[in-house]
């Protein structure tokens, strides 16, 4: 397996050279942390067996949301508490496309732009909702920015999972939406429909926060909509890029050259390809997809929200609904091991200098 670490490594100086007047203050502090993410530069753990005692250090991840060594604690404890909130009913996924014309829009202003985004696809389900005849209150999503396609080019979207569902705060009713007859199930709304709100939506927001629409932009937009079944599989979806980067390290499959080359499976075909790029832009590809600091690339709204704990608990208690079920699959994160005895290990100490090996290997 290729390391993220050791192409920037190799790149780092003609990347720096190549893009330095496109880089963002946030792109900087990504490259500097991956680069020495558990590396023999950066800080270390010590652990210790309960068992036999001995001891053994571990190097530090960088703990950065871009970074494909980490956060993956952090993806299954955000993946387990959407599965907590799960509710008997179809799940959708729901993908809004921001149009290429407004991506250079996007790219400048990132942190508004990407908030609008999220915020105008969640507004339309949200109106549709309250809106269709069958459901007729109020909806519940989650939502995950993305803003790469497969082949990890520059494509802001927003991926929405819903259940067909909504709960009538005045009349205090659960309803569920259902097929409208036997031939057509797996049904939300309609797509077009969707993106005809979901643009007028948008380019009023873009307008009323005072920026400036390009020239021209298409009068068809793209959103997607899809049965799910009961929405575990798309939710590990979500997560698996929300916090660990834009690639996975065992799909670079080659660097030599100059040159990089990665695989990724096609979204019409499905099948595998590779994509190959001189190093600096490879680096330049994942980097530019860093968010903004401190933007929130995963949100709940309506009945999904954080604030509505108690009330999705009590629905499941009324629909005979056990969230531990859908949990049951799920892996638990693997402890550390003594490659001694076998036994569990602990951490005793923590953001140890590098230099600590050296000194306890002399002093050994």
């Amino acid at each position: 397996m290729i390391l993220l670490s050791s192409i920037i490594e190799t790149f780092e100086t003609e990347f720096l050279e190549r893009y330095q007047d496109s880089l963002l203050p946030s792109h900087r502090q990504a490259l500097a942390a991956m680069k020495h993410c558990r590396t023999s530069h950066s800080p270390v753990m010590l652990a210790q067996c309960d068992d036999c005692e001995s001891q053994r250090f571990v190097p530090h991840s960088c703990g950065h949301r871009s970074c494909p060594h980490c956060q993956q604690h952090e993806s299954q404890q955000w993946l387990e508490r959407q599965l907590q909130k799960q509710v008997p009913a179809e799940y959708f996924l729901l993908t809004f496309t921001l149009p290429n014309e407004l991506r250079a829009l996007a790219w400048q202003q990132q942190r508004t732009l990407y908030d609008l985004l999220i915020r105008c696809s969640w507004e339309t389900v949200k109106a549709f909702t309250q809106n269709d005849p069958q459901l007729q209150g109020n909806a519940g999503a989650i939502t995950v920015l993305h803003t790469h396609s497969r082949r990890l080019d520059y494509h802001p979207h927003v991926h929405l999972v819903m259940p067909a569902a909504a709960i009538d705060p005045n009349k205090r009713l659960w309803r569920t939406k259902k097929g409208q007859d036997r031939h057509r199930t797996g049904y939300l709304f309609n797509h077009q429909a969707l993106a005809i709100v979901f643009r007028g939506k948008l380019l009023e927001a873009i307008t009323l926060a005072g920026l400036a629409l390009p020239d021209r932009y298409p009068q068809k937009w793209v959103v997607d909509v899809k049965s799910v079944g009961r929405g575990d599989q798309a939710l590990v979806y979500l997560g698996r890029y929300l916090y660990k980067g834009v690639i996975q390290e065992k799909d670079i499959i080659a660097c030599r050259d100059g040159q990089v080359t990665f695989r990724y499976r096609d979204s019409k075909t499905r099948q595998r390809r590779t994509r190959t790029l001189p190093g600096a832009q490879f680096l330049w590809l994942i980097l530019r997809h860093v968010l903004p600091k401190g933007f929130r690339r995963a949100r709940n709204f309506g009945f999904l929200h954080p604030n509505s704990k108690r009330l999705i608990r009590l629905l499941q208690v009324l629909l005979g609904v056990n969230p531990n079920q859908a949990l049951a699959w799920l892996r638990k994160r693997p402890g550390l091991k003594c490659r001694c005895c076998g036994g569990d290990m602990r951490i005793v100490k923590t953001q140890m200098p590098p230099s600590s090996i050296r000194l306890a290997m002399s002093t050994g």
